[in-house]
């Protein structure tokens, strides 16, 4: 009798085991890896996360009970990205969520098997991220700010804000294979405008001052941006000028507007991020990010800054403010 009791408490003790590790298993919360280079006391650093932790609880995700999120910020110093990455890749998070071309190289070259969702990035394809935008073909897929055609747009919206402007600047990063694409459908808007289009090429930090000298030196009427990292880590300089100028701009992201440039017109990043999550969803499901499409803009935004018009003595027509999803007083 006591070798029973004593077998029959051997079983109890193994199956109570056996059930607890699977209940164990059953509950695994999933873990996402989220990749930041940014400092995080940037606002639009701070509210791209915002947007995405947004769109994750819409998809009933509630940060701590199904869902964990394991952040790594590089607070502006890019050059730990790829051992913020490797850190990611060790915890052995199922997805990493992270944006822009820095960040998506430094997970890229840390893992060829996790799933990378990208929240924002220029041309995907030409960066090597992903085989095409609808078939990304490995393990990277997500949201492209590529609109080729919101340059055109900009070019008319500054010609209708300063209508006898028939000499313009255009100042942009002549290194960044995307932006030439642009650049060159803004020429052909401003040709079809009459619009004399004076390029200004940066393709470093040192070149500001110098590209600031020449816009000073031919007067132009107004200047428009071509946004990428480096004119969007210069923004400050360069609404900083055109203030200083009485130089009516126009860029891509509201970060410009923010800093005291005149207007901008672009992708609504909040929109991007928060769509984003729908791909960790998706993933998290068992979808490959090899047959995700990459999907590019759907929403943009006009942000006009009067505060910056009243300085440079410019008044924004009424019909360009009625078109504005934000004015800045």
């Amino acid at each position: 009798m006591p070798g029973t009791i004593l077998l029959w408490l051997l079983a109890t003790i193994l199956l109570t085991t056996v059930f607890s590790a699977e209940a164990q298993q059953a509950t695994k919360i999933p873990r996402i890896g989220y990749l930041s280079g940014q400092p995080q006391s940037e606002g639009p650093i701070r509210a791209r996360l915002e947007a995405f932790q947004t769109g994750l609880r819409e998809l009933g995700y509630v940060e701590g009970k199904n869902i964990r999120i394991e952040y790594r910020h590089a607070e502006g110093r890019f050059e730990r990205l790829p051992e913020l990455a490797a850190e990611l890749v060790h915890l052995k998070v199922e997805v990493i969520m992270t944006a822009g071309e820095a960040q998506i190289s430094a997970a890229k070259q840390a893992t060829s098997t996790i799933p990378i969702v990208m929240g924002l990035v220029g041309d995907a394809v030409d960066q090597g991220f992903v085989a095409s935008l609808a078939r990304p073909g490995g393990n990277i897929t997500g949201l492209s700010i590529l609109a080729f055609e919101t340059a055109g747009k900009r070019l008319e919206l500054l010609r209708e804000t300063v209508p006898k402007a028939t000499r313009m600047a255009i100042l942009w990063n002549a290194n960044h294979k995307g932006k030439r694409i642009e650049f060159k459908n803004t020429e052909i808007v401003a040709r079809d405008m009459k619009v004399q289009l004076q390029s200004v090429e940066v393709r470093e930090p040192g070149d500001f001052a110098v590209a600031f000298s020449a816009i000073t030196k031919t007067h132009p009427q107004a200047l428009v941006i071509l946004t990428e990292g480096l004119t969007r880590n210069h923004r400050r300089e360069i609404t900083d000028f055109t203030t200083k100028k009485r130089l009516p701009m126009i860029a891509e992201l509201k970060e410009f507007a923010e800093a005291g440039g005149l207007m901008t017109y672009g992708p609504d990043e909040a929109d991007l991020f928060r769509r984003a999550a729908t791909y960790v969803d998706k993933i998290l499901k068992g979808a490959k990010p090899a047959d995700l499409p990459v999907e590019q803009p759907t929403k943009f935004e006009l942000v006009i800054n009067l505060k910056t018009a009243k300085q440079i003595g410019l008044t924004i027509p009424q019909r360009v403010l009625l078109k504005a999803d934000r004015v800045i007083k």
